[in-house]
């Protein structure tokens, strides 16, 4: 049976390998923890916890046709996403993300996302093709990027026709690629959400709170903005106001994924009916929920 979705998922979806240890940790540490392998990528984690939630997500990406694909598709069907919209390669491996986190939080991380930078616009093909749109009739309902995508197709998106009617909601896959989301920083309907250091970056300024951030991000053109700053408060702002709320103090024990966390719970929070600081709670919620080591509800 065809599910119709509610949302798409646009960009990476990938295995994350993640390594844990319970103590802190410095570059060439070597200690035991435990080494887990699980769906990942922005596109992903977003998707996934928008479906715990209760919403209908479809994936638009990329994922090779070896067998980690094939693994990768199969576990992505079992938790309820729609894939039937996914790009195929059979030349090019499924992307991978590897990461190592400390008791004081992530110490490195590699993001392997070659594959979906190399298939470009042909992850978009539905959105064209009639299956979810075209350039005259164009999807017209709520879209999650990431900031995996290159640079060019992020700015082709911010210029197509094919996202005009779109409420896109925007996220940098990390902080060093914040700086890709310069093409859809003034587009009239994209909310992005950011970490403190990536609004630095964005705007080439240092900031030490998240709602100057959010309201210098403004001034440079952002239609909608959220900042978070770890366990500090974090921001959301328009054109009209600032809005900052502090989120739940909770023991730390994961960090990656916490960022998809509170973007998607904040888009269900907002497809449910909640308010700007209703909506800007429960995703603080959720996110502490998550990296106190449950599952956000």
């Amino acid at each position: 049976m065809v599910k119709t979705p509610d949302i798409l998922c646009i960009g990476s979806v990938l295995w994350d390998v993640i390594g844990r240890a319970s103590v802190h940790m410095q570059v060439g540490t070597d200690v035991p923890g435990r080494i887990t392998r699980l769906p990942g990528g922005v596109a992903m984690n977003i998707a996934m916890t928008l479906r715990r939630f209760g919403l209908t997500p479809a994936i638009l990406t990329a994922i090779g046709r070896d067998a980690e694909g094939e693994e990768l598709i199969a576990e992505a069907e079992r938790m309820g996403l729609v894939c039937q919209y996914a790009y195929r390669s059979d030349d090019l491996p499924t992307d991978v993300y590897m990461a190592v986190e400390g008791a004081n939080g992530l110490i490195a991380a590699i993001a392997d996302a070659h594959s979906l930078e190399a298939a470009g616009d042909r992850i978009l093909a539905p959105l064209a093709d009639g299956r979810l749109g075209s350039a005259s009739a164009p999807y017209s309902g709520l879209v999650a990027l990431d900031g995996n995508l290159t640079t060019d197709l992020l700015r082709d998106i911010a210029r197509s026709p094919l996202f005009a009617a779109a409420d896109l909601r925007v996220a940098p896959a990390s902080p060093g690629k914040a700086e890709r989301l310069l093409a859809l920083m003034d587009h009239p309907t994209a909310t992005l959400y950011v970490n403190l250091e990536e609004a630095s970056r964005l705007c080439q300024s240092h900031f030490t709170d998240s709602a100057t951030a959010a309201a210098a991000m403004i001034a440079r053109g952002a239609h909608r903005v959220l900042v978070t700053d770890g366990g500090r408060a974090a921001s959301e702002a328009t054109g009209e106001s600032v809005i900052t709320l502090a989120p739940p103090k909770v023991l730390v024990t994961r960090v990656t994924g916490a960022g998809d966390t509170f973007m998607a719970a904040h888009i269900v929070a907002e497809a449910r009916g909640a308010n700007r600081e209703e909506a800007l709670f429960k995703a603080l919620d959720a996110a502490a929920t998550y990296v106190s080591g449950e599952v956000p509800k």
